[in-house]
C-alpha cells in the first residue's frame, strides 16, 4: 500500500450526489424568497460546510433567513424527489479491496453534517468501511485542515503516511496546508485545471484507476 491512511471526501468523490445537492439548494433558496441560484454557483460550493456554502451563495443574507434556508435544504435533501444517489462505478469494489488490507486505515472528511453523514452511512451500508470520519459541523469547514489533523491523531498516523482524496480544491488545499499528499479525482465538481493548482501527487480519471494507484 502507498499510505497507511486514505482519507476520502464524500460528495462528488465517492457518491454521485451532486444533482441532489444542487436541486435541494435551489429549492431551499426559492422557499425562503432568496431567488434562483445559478447551478454552477451551487456546484462550486459543494464540499464546504453548509453555513459557509450559504454565506458564499447568498452574500448579505441575515441570520434568520440563513437558518431557514439551512432547514429547507435539509428537508429537500432528505425528503425531496431530487434525483437518485449512487456510488460512482468502481467505488464499492475499490473500498472493499482496501478494507481487506489489515494495516490499511480508511476515513472520510466531508462538508456534510454528522447527522447527514450518519444517515447516508446507514442507508448505503457504507459506515463499516471506514475507521473514522469528520464532518464540518463537528470541527471546521474545509479548506481549514483541522478535520485532517483530528483524523491523524485519532488513528495515530503521521502526516507523511496519509493521503487526502477529493474532487474539489477545498479538499486538496486543506491537505496541502498540512503537507499531506493529495489525490485529485476529475469526475466531481471542480475542473482538472483548478485541481492542478493544488499540485496533487496523482490525478485519477476513474475510480478503478484511483484504487489501483492507491494499492500501488
Amino acid at each position: 500500500m502507498r499510505y497507511r491512511l486514505a482519507i476520502f471526501d464524500w460528495d462528488g468523490t465517492l457518491m454521485d450526489s451532486i444533482a441532489r445537492i444542487v436541486a435541494s439548494m435551489q429549492a431551499a433558496s426559492r422557499d425562503v424568497g432568496w431567488g434562483e441560484l445559478d447551478t454552477q454557483a451551487v456546484r462550486n460550493i459543494i464540499g464546504l460546510g453548509l453555513p459557509e456554502a450559504i454565506a458564499a451563495l447568498c452574500p448579505g443574507i441575515d441570520a434568520r433567513q440563513a437558518a431557514l434556508l439551512r432547514a429547507r435544504y435539509a428537508h429537500h435533501f432528505v425528503t425531496g424527489d431530487t434525483g437518485p444517489m449512487r456510488f460512482y462505478d468502481g467505488v464499492e469494489s475499490g473500498l472493499t479491496r482496501l478494507r481487506r488490507q489489515t494495516d490499511q486505515r480508511l476515513a472520510v472528511a466531508t462538508g456534510k453534517s454528522r447527522r447527514g453523514l450518519d444517515r447516508i452511512f446507514g442507508e448505503s451500508g457504507a459506515g463499516g468501511w471506514f475507521h473514522a470520519s469528520r464532518t464540518a459541523d463537528e470541527t471546521l469547514s474545509k479548506p481549514d485542515p483541522r478535520m485532517l489533523e483530528e483524523l491523524l491523531v485519532e488513528l495515530d498516523v503521521a502526516v507523511e503516511e496519509a493521503v487526502m482524496i477529493g474532487d474539489t480544491e477545498y479538499d486538496l488545499e486543506m491537505a496541502r496546508t498540512l503537507g499531506m499528499h493529495r489525490v485529485a479525482v476529475t469526475w466531481g465538481v471542480h475542473a482538472p485545471s483548478r485541481l492542478a493548482a493544488s499540485r496533487p501527487v496523482f490525478t485519477a480519471e476513474t475510480a478503478p484507476e484511483l484504487f489501483d494507484w492507491l494499492q500501488g
